[in-house]
């Protein structure tokens, strides 16, 4: 079993920085990917980056390359998302989220395990 705890976000200005941590207090293994997933007020949660925690392939929306960054600390079983010049559109509700094994990565529906979701506010 998977148990993700997040924590981080809050409120900041347009261009200030933010980060997100996800632990999992469960099982592991290579072939776990862990990661984040946003949903805005009024739409449908979409991927924002995720790692193949076994190897550290990334996976980036393209609205936020270039802005956020996945790392992970093996040894605390925790992903982070470091996020840059944030802008008011990336104000949303975040979710962290993890399964086993390959596929597409922004595949909602293949992911069994969440968080509890932080909000992220970006003010203008």
């Amino acid at each position: 079993q998977v148990q993700l705890v997040e924590s981080g976000g809050g409120s900041v200005q347009a261009g200030g920085s933010l980060r997100l941590s996800c632990a999992n207090s469960g099982y592991t293994s290579s072939s776990l990917r862990m990661g984040w997933f946003r949903q805005k007020l009024g739409k449908a949660r979409e991927g924002v980056a995720v790692m193949a925690t076994g190897d550290g392939k990334t996976y980036y929306a393209e609205s936020v390359k270039g802005r956020f960054t996945i790392s992970q600390d093996k040894a605390k079983n925790t992903v982070y998302l470091q996020m840059n010049s944030l802008k008011p559109e990336d104000t949303a509700m975040y979710y962290c989220a993890a399964r086993f094994g390959p596929g597409t990565w922004d595949l909602e529906v293949s992911y069994n395990y969440w968080g509890q979701g932080t909000q992220v506010t970006v003010s203008s």
